[in-house]
């Protein structure tokens, strides 16, 4: 698939993984610089036309911060009439997994989930493409 505009998105719901891990590439793509983006998706796994790149967060995921920040996305996702977020690590940096990526993987997943976030997908963006992050890659 290539880029759709966002009016069309509801044309196209991100029902299964490869879905969207392919609207990942296509928005996102490779890393360029170290952020963190949030999808939102509506109960039909359409993508809403919201898109928020942030860079605004601390190098490690410190509890408190972390806590700041799953209750940040849950207002936005009320507003927005959301039910689902998927969160994109954006890091110049190759395709394996550290640590600090498994350790923000894994806070702010429980984190959303404290505050009754569905967490639908977490994707890497590096700097040779995008990989999917499976639950095991982060909560074992």
């Amino acid at each position: 698939m290539t880029s759709i505009p966002a009016s069309e998105t509801h044309l196209y719901p991100l029902v299964t993984d490869d879905l969207i891990e392919q609207r990942v590439t296509d928005l996102i793509g490779r890393a360029c610089r170290r952020q963190l983006w949030l999808l939102f998706l509506d109960e039909n796994d359409v993508q809403l036309p919201l898109l928020m790149p942030t860079d605004d967060y601390p190098a490690r995921p410190e509890p408190k911060k972390t806590a700041e920040l799953a209750d940040g996305i849950a207002r936005v996702m009320a507003a927005a009439h959301a039910t689902q977020l998927i969160l994109v690590w954006e890091r110049y940096a190759g395709a394996d997994l550290t640590a600090l990526d498994r350790a923000w993987a894994q806070q702010v997943h429980l984190e959303c989930t404290r505050v009754g976030v569905r967490v639908r997908a977490q994707l890497l963006s590096h700097k040779r493409g995008v990989r999917w992050l499976s639950p095991d890659d982060f909560l074992a």
